[in-house]
Protein backbone atom coordinates (compact mmCIF):
# COMPACT_ATOMS: atom_id res chain seq x y z
CA UNK A 1 0.00 0.00 0.00
CA UNK A 2 1.36 3.51 -0.55
CA UNK A 3 2.05 5.80 2.27
CA UNK A 4 -0.77 8.51 2.44
CA UNK A 5 1.54 11.82 3.14
CA UNK A 6 -0.10 15.31 3.35
CA UNK A 7 1.81 17.31 0.58
CA UNK A 8 1.95 20.71 2.43
CA UNK A 9 0.94 23.65 1.17
CA UNK A 10 4.28 25.80 1.56
CA UNK A 11 7.09 26.24 -1.25
CA UNK A 12 8.55 23.69 -3.45
CA UNK A 13 11.17 23.01 -1.08
CA UNK A 14 8.65 21.37 1.25
CA UNK A 15 7.07 19.64 -1.26
CA UNK A 16 10.59 18.13 -2.57
CA UNK A 17 11.18 17.00 1.07
CA UNK A 18 7.89 15.22 1.21
CA UNK A 19 8.13 13.13 -2.12
CA UNK A 20 11.30 12.04 -0.78
CA UNK A 21 9.84 10.66 2.38
CA UNK A 22 7.20 8.83 0.13
CA UNK A 23 9.98 7.68 -2.20
CA UNK A 24 11.70 6.34 0.45
CA UNK A 25 9.09 4.74 2.35
CA UNK A 26 8.23 2.97 -0.57
CA UNK A 27 10.01 -0.56 -0.44
CA UNK A 28 9.58 -1.20 -3.93
CA UNK A 29 12.26 2.30 -4.46
CA UNK A 30 15.15 0.80 -2.36
CA UNK A 31 14.48 -2.57 -4.31
CA UNK A 32 14.38 -1.03 -8.13
CA UNK A 33 17.24 1.34 -6.92
CA UNK A 34 19.43 -1.41 -5.12
CA UNK A 35 18.96 -4.13 -8.10
CA UNK A 36 20.42 -1.80 -10.89
CA UNK A 37 24.02 -1.06 -9.19
CA UNK A 38 23.95 -4.53 -8.21
CA UNK A 39 23.27 -6.62 -11.76
CA UNK A 40 25.86 -4.20 -12.92
CA UNK A 41 28.59 -5.11 -10.67
CA UNK A 42 27.59 -8.92 -11.40
CA UNK A 43 27.68 -8.56 -15.05
CA UNK A 44 30.02 -6.29 -15.64
CA UNK A 45 33.04 -7.34 -13.02
CA UNK A 46 32.06 -10.54 -11.05
CA UNK A 47 30.83 -12.88 -14.10
CA UNK A 48 33.90 -12.01 -16.69
CA UNK A 49 36.28 -12.17 -13.04
CA UNK A 50 34.95 -15.31 -12.30
CA UNK A 51 35.97 -16.30 -15.80
CA UNK A 52 39.60 -14.85 -16.00
CA UNK A 53 40.16 -16.59 -13.16
CA UNK A 54 38.85 -19.38 -14.51
CA UNK A 55 41.37 -19.46 -17.59
CA UNK A 56 37.96 -19.51 -19.58
CA UNK A 57 37.15 -16.92 -22.44
CA UNK A 58 33.92 -14.52 -22.10
CA UNK A 59 31.86 -12.79 -24.50
CA UNK A 60 34.61 -13.85 -27.49
CA UNK A 61 37.47 -12.49 -25.72
CA UNK A 62 40.67 -15.37 -24.41
CA UNK A 63 40.91 -15.18 -20.98
CA UNK A 64 44.54 -12.81 -21.21
CA UNK A 65 42.00 -10.20 -22.17
CA UNK A 66 39.17 -10.63 -19.93
CA UNK A 67 41.02 -9.02 -17.04
CA UNK A 68 41.40 -5.82 -18.97
CA UNK A 69 37.57 -5.73 -18.82
CA UNK A 70 37.73 -5.01 -14.92
CA UNK A 71 40.13 -2.96 -14.27
CA UNK A 72 39.78 0.90 -13.37
CA UNK A 73 40.39 1.79 -16.63
CA UNK A 74 36.59 0.77 -17.48
CA UNK A 75 34.93 2.38 -14.26
CA UNK A 76 33.16 4.57 -16.96
CA UNK A 77 31.36 1.65 -18.85
CA UNK A 78 31.39 -0.86 -15.89
CA UNK A 79 29.11 1.71 -14.14
CA UNK A 80 26.51 2.75 -16.79
CA UNK A 81 26.72 0.16 -19.27
CA UNK A 82 23.33 -1.82 -18.22
CA UNK A 83 21.36 1.52 -18.12
CA UNK A 84 20.21 1.79 -21.79
CA UNK A 85 18.40 -1.80 -21.22
CA UNK A 86 18.12 -3.78 -17.43
CA UNK A 87 18.90 -0.52 -15.58
CA UNK A 88 16.33 1.47 -18.00
CA UNK A 89 13.28 -0.90 -17.54
CA UNK A 90 14.17 -0.44 -13.77
CA UNK A 91 14.37 3.18 -13.25
CA UNK A 92 10.89 3.44 -16.08
CA UNK A 93 9.15 1.29 -13.49
CA UNK A 94 10.22 3.61 -10.39
CA UNK A 95 8.92 6.41 -12.18
CA UNK A 96 5.64 4.62 -13.26
CA UNK A 97 5.27 3.96 -9.52
CA UNK A 98 6.03 7.03 -8.29
CA UNK A 99 2.84 9.08 -10.12
CA UNK A 100 0.93 6.17 -11.25
CA UNK A 101 0.54 5.07 -7.38
CA UNK A 102 -1.12 8.85 -6.86
CA UNK A 103 -4.05 7.17 -9.24
CA UNK A 104 -3.90 3.68 -8.42
CA UNK A 105 -4.16 4.54 -4.36
CA UNK A 106 -6.68 7.66 -4.99
CA UNK A 107 -4.54 9.90 -3.13
CA UNK A 108 -3.97 12.64 -5.82
CA UNK A 109 -7.21 14.29 -5.42
CA UNK A 110 -6.27 14.43 -1.73
CA UNK A 111 -2.69 15.44 -1.91
CA UNK A 112 -4.35 18.39 -4.75
CA UNK A 113 -6.61 19.49 -2.47
CA UNK A 114 -4.00 20.58 -0.05
CA UNK A 115 -1.64 21.90 -2.40
CA UNK A 116 -3.84 22.92 -5.89
CA UNK A 117 -1.13 24.11 -7.63
CA UNK A 118 -0.65 20.70 -9.74
CA UNK A 119 2.87 22.05 -11.96
CA UNK A 120 4.05 22.90 -8.09
CA UNK A 121 3.63 18.82 -7.19
CA UNK A 122 4.84 18.03 -10.62
CA UNK A 123 7.68 19.91 -9.97
CA UNK A 124 8.86 18.50 -6.31
CA UNK A 125 7.97 14.71 -8.05
CA UNK A 126 10.69 15.43 -10.84
CA UNK A 127 13.35 17.00 -8.69
CA UNK A 128 12.90 14.32 -5.68
CA UNK A 129 13.42 11.81 -8.58
CA UNK A 130 16.39 13.83 -9.62
CA UNK A 131 17.89 13.69 -6.34
CA UNK A 132 17.14 10.40 -5.58
CA UNK A 133 19.10 9.17 -9.16
CA UNK A 134 21.96 11.71 -8.62
CA UNK A 135 22.56 9.59 -5.41
CA UNK A 136 21.91 5.89 -7.19
CA UNK A 137 24.19 6.89 -10.26
CA UNK A 138 27.07 8.32 -7.29
CA UNK A 139 26.48 5.32 -5.28
CA UNK A 140 26.93 3.30 -8.51
CA UNK A 141 30.29 4.73 -9.31
CA UNK A 142 31.56 4.24 -6.02
CA UNK A 143 30.81 0.24 -5.49
CA UNK A 144 32.32 -0.02 -9.01
CA UNK A 145 35.39 1.97 -8.06
CA UNK A 146 35.63 -0.32 -5.21
CA UNK A 147 35.17 -3.50 -6.79
CA UNK A 148 37.52 -3.04 -9.67
CA UNK A 149 40.35 -1.59 -7.54
CA UNK A 150 40.12 -4.55 -5.37
CA UNK A 151 40.59 -6.88 -8.45
CA UNK A 152 43.38 -4.70 -9.17
CA UNK A 153 45.18 -4.77 -5.84
CA UNK A 154 44.37 -8.73 -6.19
CA UNK A 155 45.72 -9.22 -9.70
CA UNK A 156 48.96 -6.64 -9.09
CA UNK A 157 47.42 -4.83 -12.38
CA UNK A 158 47.69 -1.56 -13.45
CA UNK A 159 44.92 1.11 -11.17
CA UNK A 160 44.42 3.63 -14.30
CA UNK A 161 41.85 5.50 -13.28
CA UNK A 162 40.18 7.84 -15.41
CA UNK A 163 40.26 11.48 -15.49
CA UNK A 164 38.56 13.80 -13.47
CA UNK A 165 37.07 15.20 -16.86
CA UNK A 166 36.43 12.15 -18.19
CA UNK A 167 34.78 11.05 -15.04
CA UNK A 168 32.25 14.08 -14.86
CA UNK A 169 31.24 13.02 -18.37
CA UNK A 170 30.60 9.73 -17.33
CA UNK A 171 28.63 10.59 -14.44
CA UNK A 172 27.06 13.46 -16.35
CA UNK A 173 25.94 10.99 -18.65
CA UNK A 174 24.68 7.95 -16.24
CA UNK A 175 22.25 10.50 -14.95
CA UNK A 176 20.88 11.80 -17.99
CA UNK A 177 20.22 8.10 -19.29
CA UNK A 178 18.71 7.27 -15.63
CA UNK A 179 17.15 10.62 -15.63
CA UNK A 180 15.31 9.86 -19.35
CA UNK A 181 14.14 6.38 -18.41
CA UNK A 182 12.61 7.72 -15.10
CA UNK A 183 10.78 10.24 -16.08
CA UNK A 184 9.22 8.41 -19.35
CA UNK A 185 7.95 5.98 -17.00
CA UNK A 186 6.58 8.61 -14.67
CA UNK A 187 4.75 9.96 -18.30
CA UNK A 188 3.24 6.59 -18.69
CA UNK A 189 2.11 6.17 -15.02
CA UNK A 190 0.33 9.72 -15.54
CA UNK A 191 -0.75 9.08 -18.70
CA UNK A 192 -2.59 5.50 -18.05
CA UNK A 193 -3.54 6.88 -14.39
CA UNK A 194 -2.21 3.54 -12.88
CA UNK A 195 0.68 1.53 -12.26
CA UNK A 196 0.16 -2.48 -13.66
CA UNK A 197 -0.08 -1.13 -17.34
CA UNK A 198 2.56 1.74 -17.61
CA UNK A 199 5.25 -1.08 -16.12
CA UNK A 200 4.11 -3.73 -18.25
CA UNK A 201 4.23 -1.46 -21.21
CA UNK A 202 7.69 0.08 -20.45
CA UNK A 203 9.19 -2.91 -20.03
CA UNK A 204 7.94 -4.79 -23.25
CA UNK A 205 9.39 -1.66 -24.91
CA UNK A 206 12.92 -1.69 -23.38
CA UNK A 207 13.39 -5.66 -23.11
CA UNK A 208 11.63 -6.61 -26.62
CA UNK A 209 10.69 -3.47 -29.19
CA UNK A 210 13.17 -1.71 -29.22
CA UNK A 211 15.68 -4.94 -28.93
CA UNK A 212 13.98 -6.18 -32.18
CA UNK A 213 13.63 -2.74 -33.97
CA UNK A 214 17.59 -2.30 -33.74
CA UNK A 215 18.70 -5.99 -33.85
CA UNK A 216 16.11 -7.63 -36.36
CA UNK A 217 13.99 -4.88 -38.29
CA UNK A 218 17.43 -2.12 -38.92
CA UNK A 219 19.58 -4.40 -40.48
CA UNK A 220 16.78 -5.45 -42.78
CA UNK A 221 14.61 -2.34 -43.51
CA UNK A 222 15.94 1.33 -44.55
CA UNK A 223 12.91 2.94 -42.22
CA UNK A 224 13.98 1.09 -39.69
CA UNK A 225 17.19 1.42 -39.60
CA UNK A 226 16.56 5.29 -39.36
CA UNK A 227 13.81 4.93 -36.91
CA UNK A 228 16.38 4.01 -33.98
CA UNK A 229 18.02 6.73 -34.05
CA UNK A 230 15.58 8.40 -31.98
CA UNK A 231 14.59 5.67 -29.75
CA UNK A 232 15.34 6.16 -26.47
CA UNK A 233 17.36 3.51 -25.61
CA UNK A 234 19.32 3.35 -29.26
CA UNK A 235 20.28 6.85 -28.10
CA UNK A 236 21.39 5.74 -24.54
CA UNK A 237 24.08 3.20 -25.84
CA UNK A 238 25.44 5.39 -28.16
CA UNK A 239 25.95 7.23 -25.38
CA UNK A 240 27.48 4.79 -23.30
CA UNK A 241 29.93 3.73 -26.22
CA UNK A 242 30.67 7.52 -26.76
CA UNK A 243 31.95 8.05 -23.00
CA UNK A 244 34.05 4.65 -22.79
CA UNK A 245 37.50 4.71 -22.64
CA UNK A 246 39.20 5.69 -26.38
CA UNK A 247 39.98 2.37 -28.00
CA UNK A 248 38.10 0.09 -26.09
CA UNK A 249 34.63 -1.50 -27.03
CA UNK A 250 31.78 -2.17 -24.68
CA UNK A 251 29.99 -5.97 -25.27
CA UNK A 252 27.16 -4.91 -22.85
CA UNK A 253 23.65 -5.47 -24.48
CA UNK A 254 22.00 -2.67 -25.74
CA UNK A 255 25.59 -0.88 -26.40
CA UNK A 256 26.17 0.27 -29.94
CA UNK A 257 27.54 3.28 -31.62
CA UNK A 258 24.50 3.94 -33.77
CA UNK A 259 24.92 8.05 -33.55
CA UNK A 260 27.69 10.11 -32.27
CA UNK A 261 27.71 10.84 -28.16
CA UNK A 262 26.86 14.76 -28.79
CA UNK A 263 23.60 13.70 -30.89
CA UNK A 264 22.40 10.83 -28.31
CA UNK A 265 22.56 13.58 -25.76
CA UNK A 266 20.79 16.14 -27.48
CA UNK A 267 17.94 13.24 -28.70
CA UNK A 268 17.82 12.10 -24.46
CA UNK A 269 17.67 15.70 -23.59
CA UNK A 270 15.00 16.45 -25.87
CA UNK A 271 13.03 13.14 -24.47
CA UNK A 272 13.24 14.60 -20.88
CA UNK A 273 11.99 18.29 -22.12
CA UNK A 274 8.74 16.52 -24.16
CA UNK A 275 8.22 13.81 -21.35
CA UNK A 276 8.25 17.08 -18.79
CA UNK A 277 6.16 19.32 -20.54
CA UNK A 278 3.25 16.58 -21.58
CA UNK A 279 3.06 15.45 -17.81
CA UNK A 280 2.33 18.77 -16.98
CA UNK A 281 -0.41 19.54 -19.69
CA UNK A 282 -1.62 16.33 -18.69
CA UNK A 283 -2.12 17.05 -15.26
CA UNK A 284 -3.41 20.73 -15.85
CA UNK A 285 -5.84 19.98 -18.24
CA UNK A 286 -7.38 16.79 -17.12
CA UNK A 287 -9.55 16.04 -14.27
CA UNK A 288 -8.57 13.61 -11.61
CA UNK A 289 -9.98 10.62 -11.35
Amino acid sequence: MTDVLPRPSGGLRRVVAVELLVLARRPATWVLLGLWPTLQIVFALVIPYTAYRRGSSFDGLPASAVLGETLPSRLVENTISGLPLFGGALLMTLGALLTGSEYGWGTLKTVLAQNPRRLRLLAGQLLALEIVLAGTVAVAFLLTAGASGLIAHAEDAPADWPSAGALALGVGGGLLIASTWGVLGMLLGTLLRSTALPIALGLVFVLAIENLIINVAAPLLSFFDSAQAVLPGANAGSLVAALAAAGTTVHTPGVAAIVSGPQAAAVLGLFLVAATALMGLLLTRRDVV
